[in-house]
């Protein structure tokens, strides 16, 4: 029976690795924000002040908006989610629509494991894996740890990651505190 288990284990290892990369690549770091579920963003059509408003991007990715419909922006940064609803406005309703988009309210950021108050919280541009950690409440044994593990997912890719305290992180990644 114990062989059975240690088998089972040793054939759905290497599954389990095809799931999530191992690192992060540094690329990954260097690109602009793209939009996401659970992101809210204000949407400035110039001349229009009945659509211009702010609009939660929905677990598909897409934004409802006025006119034009479902817009996708998942994945998009703000500019070309501007020059999408511009398209679908250009489309029969407006001419030469001039819209601007920006980040209202960034989607969450995850933590779990060693903290005291592990949860789902606000992300601030520029926070680090030790922000994250304070906001949280700090490590839940007072004890200092060099390296946690960091998820991420980008462009439908799961990234997993050890990384140190300085690492910066992202609007919708998981932390988890050993």
């Amino acid at each position: 029976m114990h062989w059975l288990r240690l088998l089972l284990a040793l054939l759905l290892l290497p599954l389990a690795a095809c799931a999530v990369n191992s690192t992060i690549p540094q690329s990954e770091l260097a690109k602009p924000y793209v939009l996401d579920a659970g992101d809210v963003v204000k949407v400035s059509v110039y001349g229009d002040d009945s659509i211009s408003r702010t609009y939660r991007v929905d677990e598909s990715g897409n934004i409802a908006f006025p006119l034009v419909g479902s817009v996708q922006v998942r994945g998009k940064t703000t500019q070309q989610a501007a020059a999408a609803i511009a398209a679908g406005l250009a489309n029969g309703y407006m001419r030469s629509p001039n819209v601007t988009v920006e980040i209202d309210t960034y989607r969450p950021f995850y933590i779990s494991g060693s903290v005291k108050t592990p949860g789902q919280f606000a992300f601030v541009p520029g926070m680090t894996v030790r922000a994250a950690i304070s906001t949280a409440g700090g490590f839940v044994d007072n004890d200092t740890h060099a390296f946690v593990t960091l998820y991420r997912t980008q462009a439908g890719q799961t990234f997993k990651a050890k990384v140190d305290m300085d690492f910066p992180i992202f609007a919708g990644d998981t932390i988890v505190v050993q």
